[in-house]
Formats: structure tokens, sequence, C-alpha cells
């Protein structure tokens, strides 16, 4: 499943808001079963561009062929949420 503007809304408020990245994560999960939320390291996004900025908190999206990942800009492509925090 491909991301929509309203998962982007919901995102910024859900991640910006949950009191930690694992619990925003969690949060996501439930609600959108569909559509992956991987919490990883921000040295491991240094070079990549987030779609989202939240404080200290960063939001890209991921691509799959079914086989790589790969961050992507365009949300119709997406089909993962990668949340970071600096």
């Amino acid at each position: 499943m491909s991301l929509m503007p309203e998962h982007l809304h919901e995102a910024s408020q859900l991640v910006g808001a949950a009191s930690s990245l694992r619990d925003a994560a969690a949060l996501w999960r439930a609600h959108h079963p569909e559509i992956r939320a991987l919490v990883v390291d921000a040295f491991d996004m240094r070079d990549e561009a987030p779609t989202l900025i939240l404080g200290a908190r960063r939001v890209y999206l991921a691509a799959s062929d079914g086989h790589c990942w790969q961050v992507t800009q365009e949300p119709a492509q997406a089909s993962a949420l990668i949340l970071t925090e600096v």
C-alpha cells in the first residue's frame, strides 16, 4: 500500500506527540498495520533527506521492489516510515 497525503499529516501528529519513537512506531502499526514503521539510529540515515522534520525527530519514506529498500520522497511509492531522533 502506498502512502496518501493524509498519512503524512497523521504521521506528523503522531510522531511529534508520542512520548518516544518506539511508542510512535507502535501507535502507527496499530492504526496502519499495512504500512511498516521502523525505528533506526539517526546516524544510519545521515545521507538521506527526511520527508518530515519534527523537532529532533525525522520521518523518512521507504519504498521496496520486494527485495531492496530505498528512501523516497514520493508518498505514492512509499510503503514504510523510517523514524529517527537526533
